[in-house]
């Protein structure tokens, strides 16, 4: 199974770092172990360290002139390493010396283990912490400062032999570029569209597994593209393996239910209908089976798109994405198998919200999305929520155009930063690339980043100095 890889240094507060921060650690919030029992830790500053000789010693720099927060072993078998992996066996004393490197106020905290150092603020600041460790177990040194740790500002401490081995469950992340062709200039046509429903427990961050609702196994479900005048044929499976009847409601058809009335398929069963496009735009797909919202919560939401006569204008790169929310019973995090949370649903307080499926989905080098400088690219963005209005944008980007509200019968807005839409909505955005980098996707309400929603963009290609540089101007 391919991991999930989770996301690199991203909150919104710390955008300009995000973009140009080293990848030395990984994010989102990296998951978190069940609190082991351990004695509290002792916090002692110069001259008032315990008299028992630690084990155990690690010093850490903060920056090390790697110009990201991040952690940076000093001297030892660490020395030079970013967020190093510290070491230590049951019954050792450990003691970690901070030293502040980039005079911005940081701190480090280990939650198991009851340990906090008092604040370094000045350049050349230290602050040392001591203590006990007695179960084995992977626990996460961080900076609790807000943000720096979903900066990348995090490493590991392994006591023992670690932690069991983490939750393995299927990649359910359906690749943004994958998507069938553009229709282009053709006559109307009859168009079969086989969609099976999949309930699968798949992997939604590292170590972390859920049990998803899909159609074909991918969230989002495949993208459906046919043409104004087109008649489609759907046939809508349900997995032998399924638990639940599922059923589909397209936002493109004109009747009742948009075909669930004729889609409410049992475990093992087929159901088919058929319908007439009418009407050019993008539209989301979802199951309508009750509750709906936690079908959709679960992953069982796509797109339909419906090409106008003559067909879209062509551009080098189109991408697929849609945003979603995961309400789980247990904290942002966790590891092991997470729970599905009614009650959590409906008072709409998610723990996850993600691109594609999973926390950080599109951050990977698997899945992030690929394109070249003076690339033309079109993205089709869809909300599934069930709940939540997503504002769209591109950090470091403008969208040329925006078809607002998915209308491709509508003139495009132009020259937009961020666009709104709402769950169970999509758009469709295009822009040209003229400078290469890494281009963070998100939602601009970018909190929503310490929940796992991200995606990176590469663009490769000559830089253009008259459009970006670092530097002052040449006189």
């Amino acid at each position: 199974m391919r991991r999930i890889y989770p996301l690199l240094f991203l909150i919104a507060a710390l955008a300009i770092i995000l973009i140009f921060a080293p990848p030395g650690g990984t994010g989102p919030r990296e998951p978190v172990e069940a609190p082991a029992t351990n004695p509290p830790a002792q916090v002692a500053e110069a001259g008032g360290l315990p008299q028992e000789t630690p084990d155990v010693e690690y010093q850490l720099i903060t920056g090390g002139g790697y110009g990201g927060l991040v952690f940076v072993g000093q001297g030892g078998s660490i020395d030079g390493q970013v967020n190093p992996t510290l070491t230590a066996e049951p019954g050792d004393l450990v003691q970690i010396t901070l030293i502040n490197g980039d005079a911005i106020s940081h701190d480090l905290a280990i939650d198991e283990f009851g340990v906090k150092t008092a604040e370094v603020t000045a350049l050349e600041d230290v602050a040392t912490v001591i203590f006990r460790v007695e179960e084995d177990g992977s626990y996460v040194y961080y900076c609790s400062l807000p943000g720096h740790r979903q900066a990348g500002m995090w490493g590991e401490l392994i006591v023992g032999e670690g932690s069991a081995p983490a939750a393995s469950g299927e990649n359910i992340v359906r690749n943004p570029a994958d998507m069938p062709e553009p229709i282009g200039d053709r006559a109307p046509e009859t168009v079969l569209v086989e969609l099976t429903a999949i309930e699968v427990t798949g992997q939604l961050a590292d170590g972390t597994t859920f049990d998803y609702f899909t159609f074909d196994g991918q969230i989002p479900g495949p993208m459906i593209r046919v043409r104004v005048g087109d008649t489609v044929e759907l046939h809508l499976a349900n997995a032998t393996s399924s638990h639940l009847s599922h059923s589909i409601d397209l936002h493109a058809v004109n009747g009742p239910g948009g075909g669930a009335v004729y889609t409410e398929t049992p475990p093992g069963e087929e159901r088919v209908f058929n319908f007439q496009a009418l009407a050019p735009g993008v539209f989301v797909y979802h199951c309508a089976t009750p509750s709906v919202a936690q079908h959709i919560a679960n992953g069982m939401y796509g797109l339909i798109v419906v090409e106008p006569e003559g067909g879209l204008p062509a551009v080098d790169r189109e991408f697929y994405i849609m945003q979603g929310e995961i309400y789980t019973a247990q904290p942002f995090g966790t590891t092991g198998h997470l729970d599905y949370s009614y009650e959590r649903m409906l008072d709409e307080d998610p723990e996850y919200f993600v691109f594609n499926g999973a926390a950080g989905a599109l951050t990977s080098d698997e899945n992030a999305l690929r394109a070249e400088v003076g690339d033309t690219v079109r993205l089709f963005f869809g909300v599934g929520g069930p709940n939540f209005i997503s504002s769209f944008h591109v950090i470091g980007e403008i969208f040329d155009r925006v078809y607002d509200q998915a209308s491709l019968t509508s003139p495009p807005l132009t020259d937009v930063q961020t666009t709104l839409v709402p769950p169970g909505g999509a758009t469709m955005v295009e822009f040209s690339l003229d400078v290469p980098g890494r281009y963070i996707l998100v939602d601009h309400a970018l909190s929503r980043l310490e929940r796992g929603l991200a995606g990176f963009l590469y663009a490769e290609g000559d830089e253009d100095p008259t459009i970006f540089a670092e530097g002052e101007l040449a006189q």
